[in-house]
């Protein structure tokens, strides 16, 4: 018998309170979507998603993920402005990221520069009222790239995981969809 997402949090409910910052951290597949969207529970949320459907492939993922999400979430896409999209309005239903992996790889591929976009997000958090729950991938396990563009993205990637962390209240490694607590300081 495993774990439920929420039940790992020291007995929290999809009704308990969230963090002010959350940041959940994970390897592909393994899981930290579904438990990010388990901690803002039923409650009405704002997903804000920061893929683009380049392909089938990838048109299908996000149809997956909107179809497991139901209807109590308002979708916003952000695939580059992700510290504008978060504010919004001043509307303090949770926001949930989804992925800054992939925004990262956004601002690359648009050739904007990740660090004055990731101070200007950690800013953004300064002030933002509604709790926001970050996904993000932990690429720095494996092995080094060998390339030039492979290796900036990791280690962008690793110092937004670092910073995001710094600023969070909670942060939760996720590995075979069970969940770790790095980071929990109390409200």
């Amino acid at each position: 018998m495993g774990l439920s997402p929420t039940s790992a949090i020291r007995g929290a409910s999809p009704d308990a309170a969230l963090a002010r910052v959350t940041l959940v951290l994970g390897g592909a597949r393994s899981g930290k979507s579904r438990y990010a969207e388990t901690l803002v529970g039923g409650r009405p949320a704002i997903y804000i998603a920061t893929a683009s459907a380049g392909d089938e492939e990838m048109a299908a993922r996000i149809r997956a993920h909107r179809a497991r999400r139901g209807g109590n979430w308002t979708t916003r896409e952000a695939p580059l402005d992700l510290a504008a999209a978060l504010a919004g309005d001043d509307d303090r239903r949770p926001r949930l990221v989804d992925c800054l992996t992939l925004w990262l790889s956004n601002l690359l591929h648009a050739g904007r520069d990740p660090a004055a976009e990731a101070a200007a997000l950690i800013e953004r958090l300064k002030i933002l009222e509604a709790p926001v729950v970050f996904v993000a991938n932990e690429v720095g396990l494996g092995i080094v790239p060998d390339n030039e563009l492979a290796r900036r993205f990791r280690d962008h990637a690793g110092r937004l995981n670092q910073d995001l962390a710094a600023a969070a209240d909670r942060v939760v490694f996720i590995a075979a969809g069970l969940p770790m607590i790095l980071k929990e300081q109390a409200r």
